[in-house]
């Protein structure tokens, strides 16, 4: 076996003597920078396995062109994530693993994704899936891992507070008023941005409007709900995974939970690996500290936090896919408690409409893989504005 790794010379010596080799491992990032180095000594793999295959869902990306650029006789792609945020992505899989199946991209948007995500054509919905079907291999979580306890969801919804209703309204006005002027100067695809802007101001108006008026010194309804969440829980004897994709939110957590006197630990893409390992061994091992605060990105993958049999999700992403992925940090082997997951959802705002978005996605996603991914990132006109009404 060679596994290639370390500096661009000794990279270099083991790709030339890989005909003595059974088995390569190496990385996305290596490969593209090495791939010229594959090309000049034309090898043929019998078998190229592409793990977390997601890496290669934008086609267009160096990762993606590396990868597809290798000769081999047999490919597999593993992952559990076919679909994140659109089909053009199941495209880009399968172009690496039968170049042509699914035609040219151009012709795979006119013939599917656009009719799918946007016409909802059953008939073109099918015909993919049954295009796809022969070559895919799923396992569920339930199927394979069956000593796992039971996982329940439960959406909580809470009504915004006053204040925090009348700011919600007015800047929802204004955002309606901002979106309209920018459409009629460019066009929505250069509009995507700022649109999405206004739609990141209501929703974090929805988790507390301090994360964007410093002068605001009223509550938060969801904020309010959450801490009772908490308080009941850790009396109870649970332990707390809380996430968020507001690293600013968690300030505000934190206050409350030190004047609760309530131990917790936080972890968001600034923490370093070794605090990272160690607050997660402490976090699963100690009786004190009860609750975990955890960005929603830093904590998707990579974490084994059994220890915790509460789930918090404070607001919705877009992608659906993302929130599963944080629940099973929880939700995995070792877990030996039933798992409760709290999504917390505003009523009457933006964060209803993203949860009843994700489901609509969700059912797309469910007919064509039999999974839970969505398509948030390519939102249609009509979808964006209805998420201002």
């Amino acid at each position: 076996m060679a596994e290639i790794t370390g500096a661009t010379k000794i990279r270099d010596s083991i790709i030339n003597e890989l005909n003595n080799y059974d088995l390569i491992i190496t990385s996305y990032d290596l490969l593209k920078r090495d791939i010229d180095k594959y090309e000049e000594k034309k090898y043929t793999f019998q078998y190229i396995i592409a793990d977390e295959a997601q890496y290669i869902k934008n086609y267009t990306t160096k990762n993606a062109t590396a990868l597809k650029t290798l000769n081999g006789k047999i490919r597999y792609a593993l992952t559990g994530t076919p679909i994140e945020n659109s089909i053009a992505e199941l495209w880009s899989i399968f172009d690496y693993i039968m170049p042509g199946y699914l035609y040219n991209y151009n012709k795979f948007q006119r013939e599917y994704e656009t009719p799918i995500i946007l016409n909802n054509d059953e008939k073109a919905l099918e015909k993919l899936k049954m295009l796809i079907e022969p070559f895919i291999l799923r396992r569920v979580k339930k199927d394979v891992l069956k000593e796992l306890p039971e996982k329940n969801v439960t959406i909580m919804t809470n009504e915004m507070e006053e204040e925090q209703n009348k700011i919600y309204l007015a800047y929802l006005a204004q955002a309606k008023q901002d979106m309209q002027k920018e459409l009629s100067e460019n066009s929505f695809e250069k509009s995507k941005l700022k649109i999405l802007m206004l739609l990141t101001r209501l929703r974090q108006i929805c988790c507390h409007p301090a994360l964007f008026l410093d002068n605001y010194k009223g509550k938060s309804s969801k904020l309010e709900q959450c801490m009772d969440i908490l308080q009941d829980s850790i009396e109870a004897g649970h332990k707390v995974l809380l996430f968020s994709q507001y690293t600013s939110m968690f300030e505000i957590i934190e206050k409350e939970l030190e004047q609760k006197n309530i131990k917790y630990f936080k972890l968001t893409g600034q923490t370093k690996v070794d605090t990272r390992i160690q607050m997660v061994d402490e976090f699963n091992e100690s009786k004190d500290v009860k609750v975990f605060l955890i960005s929603l990105k830093a904590g998707g993958t990579g974490l084994n936090l059994t220890g915790a049999d509460i789930v918090i999700h404070y607001d919705p992403w877009w992608n659906l896919s993302a929130e599963n992925q944080a629940t099973d940090r929880a939700y995995r082997i070792g877990q030996k408690n039933s798992v409760q997951v709290y999504k917390l959802i505003t009523k009457n705002s933006i964060e209803e409409k993203i949860n009843k978005l994700q489901e609509r996605k969700a059912e797309i996603s469910d007919k064509l893989l039999s999974t839970e991914e969505t398509f948030i990132n390519k939102l249609s006109q009509e979808e964006i504005m209805k998420l201002f009404e």
